[in-house]
């Protein structure tokens, strides 16, 4: 019964051997050439879609998840769901991380995207009357910018020292009274023809089918500091940012295919960001280009 018992007992141990490289351990080993990202489906999913291509090539597969919002994005890739995500720029991610006390890192800057002013209902900013309406975001970092890009062009005058955290409790001056109305951001586009202007993150503007050279009345410049402090990133959970995966992903989107895509597909709308600023860190400063 001894010799039974230890033959049974190393067949066990064979044929667990035999499991542990077998077909669901080199499933896991082609599920770790799988990169997995959360993105705005304009224009980052679609830049995204071309990077796949590249990727492919270096033997990884690229799945990119859609999302129409600023919350779910952070979230997935801080539970470890989903590797990375690419939708949003260096002070929205800090902001968010001080809110909800996650652990997300900015992994590489990929490109920037002009905030611009869309007519609404009134063509020029001239045309402004008392109590006329302007849309902007309301989460912290994109209103601040709003209100920057306002104040860059006469509507407004903020406090001082308001900065990135600039909100309508910081407007000192109004001379129109004009009313902000605080939209979730990716509800500004659906509402431009319910007020005079409408501020716009590129992403969301490019969605509704408006061109910040061609449409909008007033933009960031692409050489301002405005680009080295709004570009957008590759975000990934703390621990993650030196990964394979994630210097795979990275380094793709800097390369000179994907940055010759982005200015053929983006007519000045989206800017690859070592063409937009250097890299040195900057305080931000809204600058605008008007008509």
């Amino acid at each position: 019964m001894k010799k039974n018992l230890s033959r049974v007992l190393a067949l066990s141990l064979t044929v667990s051997a035999i499991a542990a490289f077998g077909p669901a351990n080199i499933a896991g080993a082609e599920e770790d050439k799988t990169i997995t990202v959360a993105a705005s489906p304009t224009p980052h999913a679609e830049i995204l879609a071309e990077a796949a291509k590249l990727l492919e090539e270096e033997g990884w597969t690229l799945e990119v998840e859609e999302f129409d919002d600023y919350i779910l994005p952070n979230e997935v890739v801080e539970s470890g769901e989903i590797d990375a995500n690419y939708f949003q720029h260096i002070p929205y991610l800090e902001s968010f991380n001080e809110e909800k006390g996650t652990h997300l890192v900015n992994a590489g800057g990929i490109h920037y995207e002009p905030f611009g002013i869309y007519p609404g209902t009134k063509s020029s900013l001239d045309e402004l009357e008392d109590g006329d309406v302007i849309a902007v975001p309301n989460d912290t970092t994109n209103e601040a910018r709003a209100l920057l890009l306002l104040q860059a062009n006469g509507v407004l005058t903020l406090a001082e020292d308001a900065g990135l955290t600039a909100t309508v409790n910081d407007i000192e001056e109004n001379p129109k009274n004009v009313e902000i109305l605080e939209l979730e951001a990716a509800q500004v586009p659906r509402h431009i023809d319910e007020v005079a202007f409408a501020v716009m993150n590129g992403n969301y503007a490019l969605d509704a089918g408006f061109s910040v050279s061609k449409d909008s009345i007033a933009y960031e410049a692409s050489d301002s500091e405005a680009a080295k402090t709004y570009v957008n990133v590759i975000a990934v959970k703390e621990g993650n940012e030196n990964s394979e995966k994630t210097q795979a992903l990275v380094n793709v989107l800097k390369s000179d295919e994907i940055k010759t895509f982005i200015n053929d597909t983006y007519d000045g709308a989206v800017i690859p960001f070592e063409e937009a600023a250097d890299t040195e860190a900057a305080e931000a400063e809204t600058e605008a280009v008007t008509e």
